[in-house]
């Protein structure tokens, strides 16, 4: 018996478990961050996120919703990668002036994972005629890119410089 062809609706399933189980694992992540930040404003963006966060997990349940599955997430190895090398940086630099440059690079590369996530399902609802999925995604990542824009800001304008400064 010939196994059936995998669909679209499926992988935007799929991948719908996969960026829920990633963004329940940057919200524990980013209070830890939050405490290690140096920079008062790196440290605000983090916090800012957090809140953010939790609006764009109930989002998702939304979509859940709308597709009439349970919220659930499965693993994610590339938000675990990316989210180790955040701890990995917090440990390695601890103390030192570039560790601020460090914690907002890896916060910009998760923020690009999921910006990569987010576009690609909500062009997968529109395919699939899910509008009003469609719209909560388009919603989260509106959010995603100015976060990623605000993190671009805060280390040209400043913790860059506090990086290097300090160094000199």
């Amino acid at each position: 018996m010939a196994k059936e062809p995998k669909q679209l609706d499926e992988l935007f399933h799929d991948t719908l478990k996969d960026i829920y189980y990633a963004e329940k694992k940057i919200l524990s992540a980013l209070p830890k961050m939050a405490k290690a930040a140096q920079n008062d404003d790196l440290r605000a963006a983090f916090e800012k996120h957090h809140g953010e966060t939790e609006g764009q997990i109930e989002r998702l349940e939304q979509v859940f919703e709308l597709i009439e599955e349970k919220p659930q997430g499965k693993k994610c190895p590339a938000i675990e990668g990316i989210l180790d090398e955040g701890q990995e940086i917090i440990k390695e630099f601890k103390g030192s002036p570039a560790l601020d440059a460090g914690m907002l690079a890896a916060a910009q590369a998760v923020e690009h994972y999921e910006i990569s996530r987010y576009g690609t399902l909500r062009t997968w609802a529109e395919e699939l005629d899910l509008g009003d999925a469609a719209k909560l995604l388009q919603q989260t990542l509106d959010e995603e890119e100015a976060t990623d824009e605000a993190l671009t800001e805060l280390a040209e304008a400043v913790v860059n410089q506090e990086a290097q400064a300090e160094a000199a």
